[in-house]
């Protein structure tokens, strides 16, 4: 394997994993489930889409098929949040 550069710091080169994300493993088991934005459907880890295409993980299917009410309820939240912050309420 070559190292390589990136902002003036050495890097590998070559094919390997990149991320591991024990953050979010709650040592269940189990697997993800995400809203594909792209084909409008649950997907699972074993076929999910490119993170660009989905919102997730969630721990269940019905919370990954309501993700998109959820971000519509959230975005009218911080919208609300702005108004008042921009004394736009009274």
């Amino acid at each position: 394997m070559t190292s390589a550069t990136i902002y003036g710091v050495p890097v590998a080169a070559g094919r390997f994993a990149v991320h591991s994300d024990r953050m979010s493993d709650d040592g269940r088991g189990g697997g993800h489930y995400y809203w594909c934005t792209r084909h409008h459907r649950v997907e699972t880890d074993a076929d999910v889409c490119p993170a660009k295409h989905v919102l997730g993980p969630y721990a269940s299917a019905a919370d990954a098929e309501n993700a998109l009410q959820q971000v519509r309820e959230r975005n009218e939240a911080w919208d609300a949040e702005d108004a008042r912050w921009a004394g736009e309420d009274r």
